[in-house]
C-alpha cells in the first residue's frame, strides 16, 4: 500500500505542476518533488549497486536515463519515466505476491502440533518430539502432524493440501493417512508410522523449498545474456551520445537519444518474467497435486516424446480382487464361500482378495485341519468336506479334471472331495483414469509404452485395457533401465512414472521421473523429479500440460520483449522516439510479460 500511495501521489502532483507557470530551477524543484517520492529507492539501490561494483543493472540504467533528462530540462519526462516504472515494479510485485501466494498455500500444510494421551490428559507438543509407533490424537478442525495409520475412529478428511482434490475422503480403522490433510469430523487416533522428518508433509515442504535452486537452462541463459547485454547496451549509448555530435553537432539532442536508448535497453522483462513464469508453473502444479522439484525439470518434461508406465500400484491399483467366478458343481456364491473359508487364515494376497470377495467367511462353516501346501495351494475340512484351493498342480495332485480358464489373471481352482468345482479368478485391477490418462498423452503426440516385472501375458492383458499397444513383461529393474536407455538412443526424451522401490533405478535414469507419491515407496519418490500426490494416472498428462504451457509462455515473453525492444531501440537511436515511447518498451512490455507469465498459474 506504501508504494501504491508513492505512485498516485507522484502522479497527482505532475499532472498539477503541468499547469503551474514557473521556468528555471523553480520548475527543477517542482519536478523533482514527484520524481524522488517515486524514485528515490532506485536512486539509492543503484548507488548501493555502484558501491557494491554492480553497475549494470535496471536502477542504475533508470536513474542515468532520468537524471540525464534532468540535466537537459526534460523534466516532465524524467518523472513520468520514474513514475511509470514504479507502476511496472507494483505489476511485478502483484506477480509475484500472487504466484507466492500459491506456494503459501502449500507451506500451510505445515502442522503446528501435535496431540498425545498422556496419563489421560491430552499434551499438545511438538511433531519433531513425537517417535515412530507412538499413539496421536487428531481432533476435528486440525491438522494430521504425522503419517500414520488410524487404529480407533472414523471420519472425514480434506486432502486437497495434497492431492488438488476438492471432495473430501472417509477414512475408518486401519486406513493410512497422511500429514498435512485435515480431520474433519470425527475423534481419530493415528499410529504413527515414521517421524516428521519423514513424513508426506514434510517432504513436501522440503520439495517446494528448494525447486527454485534448480533453474532450467532457458533461465541460465536469460542470467548470462543479461550480464553481457547491459553493458553492451551502456557503451552504444556511450558512443550514441558522443560518436555523432563529432560530426553532426547537437550534442543535447544525441545526448538525449543516448539517454532514451538506456531506458529503451532495460532488460527487465526478460529478467523477471522467465522466472516467474517457472516458479508460476511449479506453484500451479503444487496446486493441482504435482509436485516438481526444479524449473529444469519442468522444462525436460516440456520436451518429453514418450512416458513409459510401470505397471502394478501405477497403472493398476496394487490391489488384487476376484474379476470372474467360474463354478462348475456349485454356485458362484458357494464357491466363493469354500475359497474364502480354507484362504482364512493365508496371508497371501490371493487369499486376501478371496476374503474380500466373500467378507462373511467366518460366520458358519466349521473349518479344521487346515494344511498349506507349499507351491499348490491350501487344503482344509469344511463342515466335513475336504476342500482344496490352489493351482493347477494341486488339481492334478488330487485326480481332480481341471479345464484352463480364458480370462487373464491368477486363476485359482477348487475341488471338494476330490471332484473339480470351478475356479475363481483374481487380477491387479485397472485404475479408473488409467485408459483416459493414457489416451490424453496419444493425443498430446506422446508415444506410450508400459514395463514390468509381471508375466508378459498379464503385462498385455492390462497394456489392452489401458490402450497401450507397446508393452513389456517379465523384466527385472536392471532390464527396465535397459529398455528406457534403448528409447534414449531412439532419440526419444522419456518419462517413467513409477511407484515401488524396485522402479527406482528407471526412475533415476529416465529424462525425467515421476513417482506416485500417495502410495509410492519412499525411494522412488526420492529419485523422482515429479511426485504425483494421489497416485492418479491422469496427473501425468497434467503435467505435461502444465510443462508445456510454461515453455510457451516464456518463449512468448522471451520473442515479444526482445522483438519490442530491438525496434525501440532503433526508433530510438534514431530520433524516431521520445522518453514515451522508451517508457512502454520499458515499463510496459514489462507489465504484459508479467502479466503472461501470470497464466502459468493455470491449467
Amino acid at each position: 500500500m506504501k508504494n501504491i500511495a508513492r505512485v498516485v501521489i507522484a502522479a497527482v502532483l505532475l499532472i498539477v505542476f503541468a499547469f503551474v507557470p514557473v521556468e528555471g530551477a523553480a520548475k527543477l524543484l517542482l519536478y523533482l518533488v514527484p520524481y524522488l517520492i517515486a524514485g528515490y529507492d532506485v536512486l539509492c539501490e543503484a548507488f548501493e549497486g555502484i558501491t557494491h561494483g554492480e553497475l549494470f543493472d535496471e536502477n542504475f540504467l533508470m536513474s542515468i536515463a532520468t537524471l540525464g533528462a534532468l540535466i537537459l530540462g526534460e523534466y516532465s519526462e524524467a518523472s513520468a519515466v520514474m513514475i511509470f516504472y514504479k507502476v511496472g515494479e507494483l505489476f511485478e510485485d502483484y506477480a509475484e505476491d500472487k504466484t507466492r501466494a500459491n506456494i503459501t498455500r502449500l507451506m500451510n500444510i505445515r502442522p503446528d502440533y501435535a496431540n498425545i494421551e498422556n496419563d489421560g490428559e491430552i499434551l499438545r507438543v511438538s511433531p519433531d518430539d513425537v517417535r515412530t509407533g507412538s499413539i496421536i490424537i487428531i481432533r476435528p478442525g486440525e491438522k494430521i502432524p504425522i503419517d500414520g495409520t488410524i487404529i480407533e475412529g472414523h471420519s472425514t478428511i480434506d486432502t486437497s493440501s495434497l492431492t488438488g482434490e476438492s471432495l473430501p475422503k472417509s477414512y475408518g480403522e486401519g486406513d493410512n493417512v497422511m500429514s498435512g490433510c485435515v480431520n474433519l469430523s470425527g475423534v481419530l487416533r493415528v499410529k504413527t508410522s515414521c517421524e516428521f522428518s519423514q513424513s508426506t508433509a514434510a517432504k513436501i515442504l522440503d520439495l517446494v523449498e528448494n525447486a527454485s535452486s534448480r533453474k532450467a537452462k532457458t533461465e541460465h541463459f536469460i542470467t548470462r545474456f543479461a550480464k553481457i547485454y547491459t553493458p553492451a547496451v551502456c557503451a552504444c549509448a556511450l558512443g550514441l551520445a558522443v560518436i555523432p555530435p563529432l560530426f553532426a553537432g547537437n550534442f543535447a539532442v544525441w545526448v538525449y537519444r543516448a539517454l532514451t536508448f538506456l531506458v529503451i535497453s532495460c532488460p527487465c522483462a526478460l529478467v523477471i518474467s522467465v522466472p516467474l513464469a517457472f516458479f508460476a508453473g511449479i506453484g500451479g502444479a503444487g496446486r493441482r497435486g504435482v509436485l516438481v522439484k526444479g524449473s529444469n525439470f519442468l522444462e525436460m518434461l516440456a520436451k518429453t516424446s514418450c512416458v513409459v508406465f510401470d505397471k502394478t500400484g501405477t497403472l493398476t491399483r496394487g490391489v488384487f480382487s476376484v474379476v470372474a467366478v467360474h463354478p462348475e458343481i456349485l454356485s458362484e456364491r458357494e464357491l466363493l464361500h469354500l475359497s474364502a473359508h480354507v484362504e482364512r487364515y493365508s496371508p497371501h494376497p490371493v487369499a486376501e482378495a478371496l476374503r474380500n470377495a466373500y467378507p462373511d467367511e467366518a460366520d458358519t462353516c466349521d473349518v479344521q485341519d487346515v494344511e498349506e501346501i507349499p507351491g499348490y495351494g491350501v487344503k482344509a475340512k469344511v463342515n466335513g468336506r475336504i476342500i482344496h484351493v490352489g493351482s493347477s498342480r494341486l488339481m492334478e495332485k488330487v485326480n481332480a479334471s481341471w479345464h484352463p480358464c480364458e480370462k487373464s489373471g491368477t486363476v485359482i481352482h477348487v475341488a471338494v472331495d476330490g471332484k473339480y468345482a470351478g475356479h475363481v479368478v483374481i487380477s491387479d485391477v485397472l485404475k479408473p483414469t488409467a485408459k483416459e490418462a493414457v489416451n490424453a498423452l496419444k493425443v498430446s503426440g506422446l508415444h506410450v509404452a508400459m514395463l514390468t516385472g509381471d508375466t508378459q501375458e498379464s503385462a498385455r492383458d492390462v497394456a489392452e485395457s489401458a490402450g497401450i499397444s507397446e508393452v513389456y513383461g517379465g523384466l527385472l529393474p536392471a532390464d527396465k533401465v535397459s529398455k528406457v536407455e534403448e528409447f534414449m538412443r531412439r532419440g526419444e526424451v522419456v518419462a517413467f512414472v513409477g511407484d515401488g522401490i524396485n522402479d527406482a533405478p528407471v526412475i533415476s535414469r529416465a529424462d525425467v521421473g515421476i513417482a506416485m507419491g500417495g502410495l509410492g515407496s519412499d525411494a522412488a519418490i526420492e529419485a523422482a523429479d515429479v511426485v504425483l500426490m494421489d497416485d492418479d494416472p491422469l496427473k501425468v498428462p497434467l503435467a505435461v500440460r502444465i510443462s508445456r504451457k510454461v515453455m510457451l509462455i516464456v518463449r512468448e515473453n522471451i520473442y515479444f520483449s526482445v522483438g519490442v525492444k530491438l525496434l525501440c531501440l532503433v526508433l530510438g537511436a534514431s530520433g524516431l522516439a521520445g522518453m514515451w515511447a522508451a517508457v512502454f518498451a520499458d515499463v510496459g512490455v514489462m507489465v504484459l510479460a508479467v502479466m503472461n507469465a501470470l497464466r502459468a498459474l493455470f491449467v
